[in-house]
């Protein structure tokens, strides 16, 4: 496979506290996500995101090969890079443990969108919102139970 180039992230925000939109995909988007031992580990490590990080975790989706999150830069102690690295080298551990299974279990790198307003924020979350509708795998958004938030962001 060709090396592609990734655009890099910024390396300084002019906001005081900003907000990002998060995708992380499974390595070989293997469909392991969507069982409820796992959401809990999801939702336990994004919990300690605040207090360890200060990183505040909003609305999530979890898909069965991917999630989506919103966050948010509370106390400024550490990057987006390393907030995310951790959140997925300690749910990682758990994963594999739960499910008998070797690592990798995320993809190296994520997307990440700086939110830049309101409307901005609305429609990326219409749209995780609306992500399991789309993937078919419920008539309604409001009935996946692999979504839900953290922290208001």
């Amino acid at each position: 496979m060709k090396d592609r180039k990734h655009l890099r992230r910024l390396s300084v925000v002019y906001e005081s506290h900003p907000r990002y939109f998060i995708s992380v995909c499974i390595d070989q988007r293997r469909q392991l996500l969507t069982r409820s031992d796992v959401h809990e580990i999801l939702r336990k490590h994004w919990a300690k995101s605040l207090p360890l990080y200060g990183w505040a975790i909003g609305s999530y989706a979890v898909m069965p090969d991917h999630v989506h999150f919103f966050c948010a830069d509370a106390e400024s102690r550490t990057t987006l890079s390393s907030m995310v690295g951790s959140w997925k080298q300690w749910s990682s551990k758990e994963i594999c443990a739960l499910l008998g299974i070797k690592a990798p279990i995320w993809q190296r790198e994520f997307f990440d969108h700086l939110i830049r307003s309101d409307a901005s924020y609305s429609n990326k979350w219409e749209y995780v919102r609306q992500n399991p509708v789309v993937a078919g795998l419920v008539e309604d958004a409001e009935a996946w139970e692999f979504s839900g938030y953290i922290d208001y962001v």
